[in-house]
Formats: C-alpha cells, structure tokens, sequence
C-alpha cells in the first residue's frame, strides 16, 4: 500500500515534469541530471547527458580529421564541448526524488512601454 503511494506520487512528480531538465536523485544515494522523455505505468524514460570526445568526433567524421587545435595565428583555441543524450529508462521503485535543474539567469521579461 505505502509502495502504491510512493509509486503514483513519483509518477505525478513525472508528469508535471515532462520534457523539463531535471536532476533525479535515485535510491542508491546517486545523483544525474537529464530530460524526461516518457512514462508508462512502470517506469519513466530520462534522456541523460554523456560527454563526448572532441577526438573522439572527429574519428568518427566521414570525410578527413577536421581542423587542428590552433587558430590562424598560432594560439592554441578552447576545446570545444560535445554532449550527447542517450534515453535510460528507470522503474519508479528507484526514483527517490525529483528536482528542478536551477538555471541562473532570469527569465526574460516583456517589452515595456506598451509596444
């Protein structure tokens, strides 16, 4: 009964957090972020973040190795990110909690002055 209701407020805390940046707390005491993608009645679909490998791209191109890692004037340039999601699915029984991603900028407001 106690295990019905954990399971129907997980899968609650899943719906009003559909397609929303979530960081899932599991019950092992783990933490990821990740992009909930779907639910059923079992489980919940989360698209999880992997970091990729600027070297590891480029062997993966189709035509050549791309550029080198210095710009036209000799200066080494910043590695750039790559992130790739891959969908996990995980059952409700292991979701221990559900968070907001907290983002650090304001949300941008109206035009003023009536236009």
């Amino acid at each position: 009964m106690v295990q019905d209701d954990v399971r129907r407020h997980m899968k609650d805390l899943c719906k009003n957090y559909m397609n929303y940046h979530v960081i899932v707390q599991l019950s092992d005491g783990s933490q990821f972020d990740g992009i909930i993608d779907g639910m059923d009645d079992d489980g919940v679909i989360i698209m999880v973040p992997e970091d990729v490998d600027e070297g590891q791209m480029q062997m993966n191109r189709q035509y050549g190795y791309g550029y080198d890692d210095y710009d036209d004037y000799g200066r080494p340039r910043r590695r750039r990110r790559f992130r790739r999601f891959r969908r996990r699915r995980f059952p409700y029984q292991s979701l221990f909690g559900l968070f907001g991603y907290p983002y650090f900028y304001p949300v941008f407001p109206g035009y003023y002055g009536g236009y």
